[in-house]
């Protein structure tokens, strides 16, 4: 449990740091989230491809770090509101390229 939320701790942190320094550029679109969902499925497939599994790699790594750190409630936030203020292109692209996006890019993690 310890390991878990020290992981989950560290990859809140980083979420947060990356969110906080890209709304400096006052974009007007959800590319934190984007990127933090993205960064985050690579690296679950690095670590799950590529690390043998031990008891401190799936708690503090796959289940702490990189659940804390990528964020599967904003992405619906953001997608439902996207829906709300009916900016269909955006929903469809940002939801399309969010879940192919992190399917293709685990493959891709798989195959290095």
């Amino acid at each position: 449990m310890i390991l878990v939320g020290l992981g989950a701790s560290c990859g809140a942190l980083l979420r947060y740091l990356f969110t906080y320094f890209w709304k400096k550029t006052r974009i007007d679109w959800p590319l934190a989230t984007l990127f933090i969902n993205l960064t985050g499925a690579f690296c679950l497939g690095l670590l799950v491809h590529n690390f043998p599994s031990s008891q401190f790699t799936t708690l503090f790594w796959e289940t702490g770090f990189l659940g804390g750190y990528t964020t599967f409630s904003t992405l619906n936030t953001e997608l439902i509101t996207m829906y709300n203020e009916r900016q269909w292109k955006n929903l469809l692209f940002y939801g399309c390229l969010t879940y192919f996006g992190g399917l293709c890019l685990v493959w891709f993690a798989f195959h290095l």
